[in-house]
């Protein structure tokens, strides 16, 4: 069968029909208790990216510990859905999105990110559903993003089944590329605290991920 073409109008449509059987209604819980009660979590304030976002659970929560926070998806229908369920921030609560495609690096930069403007970038479910012919260049993409000493948190789906979205990692070849790519490792492990998912069951091979460009 034929991998999907996942451009904007694919993922709208997913969005409309509920098609999102990865959303919790929540931030990644892996992820909400690294930032909230880790001694390693990165400590506001700072500018940081999600790419990817989706209904914005992870970055309302960057933003509620205190981040200014940007939230990028391709879908529109997604960040409609992430300004229903989070707003569109405040003066307390700085939070924008952005509705733009991580690689076109002149829609980016119209909408304020440029090379090194980002303390930071929380990754969860954009590296899974992009083809994964575009990892290198989602790597690429991220580390331009990063200034000197920022951080790269990532929640990532190691599982080994075929096709996607959303696609499959190995735990060693993905921290790697990392590492190939410049950045420096402070934390890969499988994840705790992971989401119980439909079956009762913890989603299994998650795993958590901080890396910081050298300063």
């Amino acid at each position: 069968m034929a991998e999907p073409l996942l451009d904007a109008a694919w993922w709208d449509q997913r969005y409309r029909d509920g098609g999102d059987g990865w959303e919790l209604g929540e931030p990644a819980p892996p992820l909400r208790h690294f930032l909230e009660s880790d001694r390693q979590a990165p400590q506001p304030p700072g500018r940081v990216l999600v790419p990817g976002c989706g209904r914005g659970h992870e970055a309302a929560l960057l933003a509620r510990l205190g981040f200014a926070v940007v939230g990028l998806d391709l879908s529109a229908a997604a960040l409609r859905e992430a300004r229903r369920c989070h707003g569109d921030g405040s003066t307390q609560l700085q939070l924008q999105w952005l509705q733009a495609d991580l690689f076109d690096r002149q829609a980016l930069q119209a909408g304020g990110l440029g090379a090194a403007c980002c303390d930071g970038v929380l990754e969860h479910t954009c590296f899974c559903a992009i083809d994964p012919g575009l990892r290198e260049a989602y790597i690429a993409q991220i580390v331009q993003l990063l200034r000197p000493g920022g951080w790269l948190l990532g929640l990532f789906w190691c599982h080994n089944r075929p096709a996607g979205p959303p696609y499959g990692s190995d735990p060693d070849q993905l921290a790697a590329a990392f590492t190939r790519a410049g950045l420096q490792a402070e934390l890969w492990r499988p994840a705790q605290h992971s989401a119980i998912g439909r079956d009762g069951r913890p989603r299994e091979q998650e795993w958590l991920g901080l890396w910081r460009r050298p300063a």
